[in-house]
């Protein structure tokens, strides 16, 4: 099995301005999410940015750099350009890591491409984790998933998905989780098939899509298969803000 992994990285972001670039114990952002992805597997690792500031410091450690267009609407969006620009094949595997994750495992990356390679069928692959606290079942900024008994994605939501009818239907029934029931976190991690990314960005945004605000969606409206598998590493959260960055500023000096 081969794979790439691509690393969209923005200069932009409302909460932390020049996110990839802000310092983590004497390296960039960035560095960090580069280095472990280049402790998976992959056959090649790039990144892709439309800011000058982030390939000048990529090239600076080492880092093969893609120059992208400002004006992508996701980072699909971007990989697909990535791909088009380096002529990757059809059948090539390109996974998705996201620039503010400097703590993700590689075996995870490995993964997540493992995946998708050993099935066919799908043009997408991802990760879960089981949840186990009720607080981020109704919690609408943690994305829940279900899926079949072959691992295909049912769907995916802000909301309460699967809903416990006979546990939920009173505010008592929501203090805890019932023990016969599972629900599972969506972990952002992702494996694409080429020909996937070039069909994507010809779709329109699909109807669940805007409603909530889940991108993964336009793929299963317009009828591809989504992977999913439960993360046989925990991830950790990427940096979303001044609290995360100080955990993982934190983790890195012990040397986590």
């Amino acid at each position: 099995m081969s794979f790439v992994v691509v690393i969209p990285a923005r200069y932009a972001s409302t909460r932390l301005p020049g996110k990839p670039l802000i310092d983590i114990v004497g390296k960039p952002m960035i560095e960090h999410v580069y280095d472990r992805a280049c402790a998976s597997k992959a056959s090649r690792v790039v990144i892709a940015t439309d800011d000058r500031r982030i390939e000048k410091a990529a090239h600076g450690f080492g880092a093969e750099v893609v120059m992208t267009a400002a004006d992508h609407l996701s980072g699909t969006d971007r990989l697909e350009e990535v791909a088009s620009l380096l002529g990757f094949a059809e059948d090539d595997i390109v996974v998705n890591v996201q620039g503010d994750e400097p703590l993700i495992p590689p075996g995870i990356i490995n993964q997540v491409a493992a995946n998708l390679n050993a099935h066919p069928e799908a043009g997408i692959a991802t990760l879960c984790e089981r949840i186990d606290d009720i607080e981020a079942v109704f919690n609408p900024n943690v994305v829940k998933v279900v899926f079949d008994s072959q691992g295909r994605a049912m769907y995916f939501s802000r909301a309460p998905i699967p809903w416990a009818r006979e546990a939920f239907m009173s505010p008592e029934g929501r203090e805890s989780l019932p023990k016969d029931i599972h629900w599972y976190r969506h972990v952002g991690l992702y494996g694409y098939r080429v020909s996937l990314l070039r069909d994507f960005v010809s779709w329109e945004p699909a109807p669940p899509e805007r409603s909530e605000s889940l991108e993964q969606l336009r793929a299963l409206w317009h009828g591809a298969t989504i992977h999913v598998d439960i993360a046989r590493h925990k991830p950790p959260a990427g940096v979303d803000t001044a609290e995360d960055l100080a955990r993982v500023r934190s983790r890195l000096e012990e040397g986590l």
